[in-house]
């Protein structure tokens, strides 16, 4: 059979098949992930912080002294941010913020008007500031200790029956105590806790050390500034000290009150709230919202107030009024913020703070309101409503300056 006579063999087409890739599967750490980072998406859709990692944030450079607490709150530096601001802090005294260079701050912070003064007096140009909220000072202690001055009639508490956390201090009858002369006047040793009942008061308790009062430095801090202010007071027959040629004989009444105090401390809010904190000074001069700030806390986690802190109020009284001073555009940003957000006012209540309202010294009520809905213990108000006023500026550091042998300081650059 010849090629051409054969029959032809058509074969079938041959189907080429792909062999299918095998899936990624994601590694097990992203999966785990994943619900998480959708988690914060959401947060932050929520929050209106979506684009918050790509805004710009100004860093503020400030030098302040106690109520730096306010602007280290992890809450009030949330509510900066939310204005673009966050703010870095120089810790130091009051005084030693009106004595030293400012030269590259943008703010400060001063606890009380003494320094405020200095620094607005020394500066070129007029200064935005703000004074947003006050807070007294007070005498902090444990309840043995205010227990034996109650039993002295030195104390009396604010609230009667059960354990109050506040007393009301004469401190007339006070500084007798603080004199180190004793009883006698001169021919006794000095007052001790013992001499004074704390034995007796508190069955098994013994305390044969001097009644002082710690405070932080005279030379550097407002509080023992203001404290200092109200020993002068007293001592001057509740007159504010003016003339200046009785200046040095005042301060020689009052320099033994401070100089039997112990060693001073730069903070001591920070060791009375501390474990130790009674071993270390039975009594010290802190801020009431540091005070209320603890007992805030303390109650979030026990469920209970600390009813073996205790506060005495000085009578008479001495409010202090921090004043936040800008000295740069971008700290006057943050002085207007301070002055006209509502959230961060309400943080300062959360913290103890007196919040100042249309040039009030302090409204009370709203933080009493706080306190009450946290069931805290709210200070009554004291019928004797004696207020020492600050003395003079040239007077009062003549009288911190003899009474703390304080080192003369140069004119600081502005």
């Amino acid at each position: 059979m010849s090629d051409e006579s054969r029959p032809t063999v058509i074969e079938e087409p041959r189907l080429t098949t792909r062999r299918r890739r095998a899936r990624r599967r994601l590694p097990r750490h992203v999966v785990v992930a994943m619900p998480l980072a959708l988690a914060g998406l959401i947060s932050l859709l929520v929050s209106g912080n979506t684009l918050r990692p790509f805004e710009r944030i100004t860093t503020i450079q400030a030098k302040m002294a106690s109520k730096s607490d306010y602007f280290k709150d992890p809450e009030v530096q949330r509510l900066l941010l939310e204005h673009g601001i966050r703010v870095e802090i120089q810790r130091l005294g009051s005084r030693g913020i009106a004595q030293q260079s400012l030269k590259g701050m943008d703010v400060v912070f001063p606890s009380g008007q003494p320094a405020a003064m200095i620094i607005l007096d020394k500066e070129n140009r007029t200064l935005d500031s703000v004074r947003p909220f006050v807070t007294p000072l007070v005498l902090a202690t444990f309840r043995d200790y205010a227990e034996t001055l109650e039993a002295q009639g030195v104390a009396k508490p604010q609230k009667s029956g059960g354990d109050t956390l506040y007393y009301n201090l004469d401190m007339d009858k006070f500084t007798e105590l603080l004199d180190g002369e004793g009883a006698d006047k001169g021919a006794g040793p000095a007052d001790t806790w013992n001499a004074i009942g704390f034995s007796t008061v508190n069955k098994g308790e013994s305390n044969g050390g001097r009644v002082l009062v710690r405070t932080s430095s005279v030379c550097e801090s407002n509080s023992a500034g203001t404290y200092l202010s109200i020993l002068s007071f007293v001592q001057n027959k509740q007159r504010v000290p003016v003339a200046e040629d009785q200046v040095l004989d005042l301060a020689k009444q009052v320099k033994p009150l401070i100089n039997l105090q112990g060693m001073w401390a730069d903070e001591q809010a920070d060791s009375y709230f501390s474990g130790e904190g009674e071993s270390i000074a039975p009594i010290a001069v802190i801020y009431e919202h540091q005070f209320l700030a603890h007992q805030l806390a303390y109650y979030k986690k026990h469920k209970k107030q600390d009813t073996e802190r205790v506060l005495l109020y000085p009578t008479p009284y001495a409010l202090t009024e921090p004043q936040l001073i800008g000295l740069t555009d971008e700290g006057d940003r943050l002085v207007e913020i301070i002055k006209t957000d509502t959230e961060l006012r309400q943080r300062a209540t959360e913290l103890g703070f007196r919040v100042r309202f249309s040039g009030e010294e302090g409204s009370s009520e709203q933080l009493n309101a706080y306190l009450r809905q946290h069931e805290i213990q709210v200070p009554a108000r004291n019928r004797d409503q004696t207020k020492v006023d600050i003395p003079d500026l040239n007077v009062l550091e003549q009288i911190i300056n003899y009474v703390g042998n304080c080192e003369a300081s140069e004119e600081a650059a502005p």
